[in-house]
């Protein structure tokens, strides 16, 4: 599906990861670099759309929900529903609590790749 992102979706994505949310930052330092044992993107289109915070396996997409997303919910429920179609489970934080809680967020996130990990299909054995 990485592949399959729009060219605006990436042009924006882009655009976004310069532009990061202070809280936005604050996670990022805490999914970056596999710290977690799972490796995340930020910022990362898919299809017409850019989730926060993507880890392709197992696949889970993080969200930081500032006041905007109130006056959007039609919006974001069309993108919820695109990300699960393409087999994406959804966390949603406000955004401000990577000020207040982001050990809890922190271990919320590892809980639930643990959680997806652990319901993957196993690979087919090497005939």
């Amino acid at each position: 599906m990485q592949n399959q992102a729009s060219a605006n979706a990436r042009k924006f994505a882009k655009s976004l990861r310069r532009e990061m949310t202070d809280g936005e930052r604050r996670l990022w330092q805490r999914l970056r670099g596999e710290q977690m044992g799972f490796k995340f993107r930020r910022q990362h289109p898919l299809g017409s759309y850019v989730a926060d915070f993507a880890c392709l396996a197992p696949r889970l997409i993080v969200e930081l929900d500032g006041s905007q997303h109130a006056d959007q919910q039609a919006y974001d429920a069309r993108r919820d529903m695109f990300f699960r179609q393409h087999g994406f489970d959804m966390l949603r934080f406000p955004a401000n609590l990577p000020f207040s809680g982001l050990q809890s967020m922190v271990e919320a996130i590892y809980n639930r790749l643990t959680e997806l990990a652990a319901q993957a299909p196993l690979p087919a054995p090497a005939p």
